[in-house]
């Protein structure tokens, strides 16, 4: 029954911070304490409270009141510390089953962010404070607030490189007050014992500033407290990486000096003595390297006196050719400009006779129209439109047969190509018919003497039951002559049927490929210059006709109706010829016709 009745506890509180005015929240939080206090640590019923505390958003409530100000909260800033302290213990060992990304990414960082802030507001009002009371007071707040800041970064590591580039952090170590100095040094001690690498994960700038605050301390104070914290920072430092070793012996030359000078003899020799060591050392590997260093540029320095020297006494001589290839380069310049403002004269000169041959054109028209009738004026422009326009497309159409040649070149070698390997091939299956012609006739297998008495035995046989008639000598000829003249024709035929079924066939394929094509033709409207070279034959005398008749119908459509009745007596050739006449000459498959 216990956790039933702990869970209806949180299960209260949460609804009573979320009904109360602000001022109160904070001052009931703090029976948070005694919830997480209910449970042994470590045991399963507080990994419990503290998830349930997290899903019922009071630690985010615990995170968000940080922010405010209690002084007029009940308990003042001490309540402000126990919060503080609260919300440390239910991150730490939290367990989220859901939302991982934003309890880790999200809530600890601003956890961890909250918390300096409301140190850095009791750092600053412990400075303040006169009285002794109120200086123990926001003292005790103030370590609390550490305390739960080093609690939190033990139990997640990934925190301190954050908590380091903070801000608030860094302006919480800039202070000269004692007692926040040395508890800030002591957050920065746990944090690197915690992480020894943190200081490898932050940036320059973020490590710069804490050696800075540092040295800084070391060389302004003359509090033991002070310098003992110090050192013992600056060995987790240099003990974290060796590297660091080299940056505090670069970046701060006088600090062997100053440490041995105002430090010795004050309780923590043993400390002081190895950062002294380390330094000591540090320095040395610098000078040896200063010297490797000095004797180099040294070397470098004789070397390239003497590859000077022997650089100047080749002075004159290079000297004589740097002056002759100027020279050279100048001359060419001035014969560059010169070239380019003749060309320039001359593009003017051409601009200007243009211009001229323009105007003397225009004078011309002038005084031939003042000559012409003015009943004829219409008549003359209109023929001169007409010339104007036949230019026009004289020249529009010898571009667009160029184009559509260049378009089609590829198309033509395919072409030529196709018929070069049918030829070929026509050849080669002529070959092979001729081939199986001759093939036909194969030489008998040699008789063995057995089968040729026994052949020759029945045709004797033969030859008694079936007495051939007697022929003459000039009737076996004209027989023999007959037989052969009808082999050949037999043959003749043969050789001419086939060559006629090759040619049915071919036609027969063209008939085909040209269906096809007509099939899937696009319609007129989606048609293209593209499609249109398609269906181009490339037949000139072909070409040459349709152009006639192209020419005849267009003539014909722009007869009178009167003309159009005499169309049944017209020779269609008669008439193209006069349009032929009339129009002038055409381009017509890329020749001109």
């Amino acid at each position: 029954m216990k956790p039933l009745s702990m869970n209806s506890t949180i299960l209260s509180l949460a609804s009573q911070v979320t009904e109360s005015p602000e001022q109160d929240v904070p001052v009931l939080l703090l029976k948070l304490k005694d919830v997480l206090n209910s449970a042994p640590p470590g045991s399963k019923e507080l990994q419990k409270i503290k998830q349930d505390l997290y899903y019922y958003d009071l630690v985010q409530y615990c995170l968000l009141v940080l922010k405010q100000d209690y002084t007029r909260v009940l308990g003042g800033w001490t309540t402000a510390a126990q919060i503080a302290e609260i919300l440390s213990l239910c991150c730490v060992g939290l367990e989220v089953k859901e939302e991982h990304e934003e309890f880790y990414n999200k809530l600890l960082p601003s956890a961890a962010d909250n918390l300096l802030f409301l140190g850095r507001r009791l750092q600053a009002r412990f400075v303040r404070a006169i009285k002794e009371e109120e200086r123990n007071e926001f003292l005790h707040c103030f370590k609390t607030v550490i305390d739960a800041i080093c609690w939190l970064c033990g139990g997640y590591i990934q925190l301190t490189g954050n908590v380091l580039q903070k801000g608030h952090f860094q302006r919480l170590m800039m202070t000269d007050d004692v007692e926040t100095s040395t508890l800030m040094m002591s957050v920065l001690q746990n944090i690197l014992r915690t992480n020894s690498a943190v200081l490898l994960q932050v940036d320059e700038k973020t490590l710069h500033c804490i050696l800075d605050e540092l040295i800084y301390k070391l060389s302004s104070s003359v509090n033991p407290v002070i310098g003992d914290a110090a050192i013992k920072l600056l060995l987790l430092i240099t003990e974290s990486d060796a590297q660091l070793v080299t940056t505090l012996a670069t970046r701060y030359k006088g600090l062997q000096h100053l440490l041995s000078k105002q430090w010795a003899g004050k309780g923590f020799d043993r400390n002081l003595n190895q950062c002294l060591d380390l330094l000591y050392s540090e320095n040395y590997k610098a000078g040896k390297t200063q010297r490797l260093h000095e004797a180099a540029c040294l070397i470098q320095a004789i070397w390239r006196g003497f590859q000077t020297r022997k650089r100047l006494k080749h002075l004159p001589k290079a000297v004589t050719i740097l002056q002759r290839n100027f020279r050279a380069k100048r001359e060419q310049e001035l014969q560059d400009l010169k070239r380019q403002k003749e060309e320039e004269e001359l593009r003017r000169q051409l601009q200007l006779q243009r211009k001229r041959s323009m105007r003397l054109f225009h004078e011309r028209q002038l005084a031939l129209l003042e000559i012409v009738h003015a009943g004829q004026v219409h008549k003359h422009i209109h023929e001169m439109e007409e010339k104007s326009a036949l230019i026009i497309q004289k020249y529009w159409r010898a571009f667009r047969t160029r184009r559509n040649f260049h378009q089609q070149k590829k198309s033509l070698q395919q072409y030529k190509a196709a018929v070069l390997i049918q030829r070929a091939v026509l050849k080669f299956l002529e070959k092979q018919r001729k081939r199986r012609a001759y093939s036909l006739w194969k030489q008998p297998k040699p008789l063995s003497d057995e089968q040729r008495l026994s052949l020759q035995q029945k045709v004797n046989d033969y030859i008694k039951l079936h007495p051939a008639s007697e022929m003459s000598e000039e009737m076996s000829r004209k027989l023999h002559h007959q037989a052969q003249q009808k082999l050949a024709q037999y043959l003749l035929k043969r050789s001419q049927d086939h060559k006629a079924e090759q040619h049915r066939e071919a036609l027969l394929a063209q008939v085909h490929t040209d269906v096809e094509q007509l099939m899937s033709a696009p319609s007129l409207k989606e048609s293209s210059m593209k499609d249109l070279n398609v269906f181009m034959s490339r037949s000139v005398p072909v070409v040459a006709k349709a152009k006639q008749c192209h020419n005849f119908m267009l003539k014909y459509m722009q007869w009178p109706w009167w003309k159009k009745l005499e169309e049944d007596f017209l020779d269609e050739d008669a008439a193209s010829e006069d349009l032929s006449a009339e129009v002038g000459t055409l381009f017509i498959g890329g020749s001109k016709a």
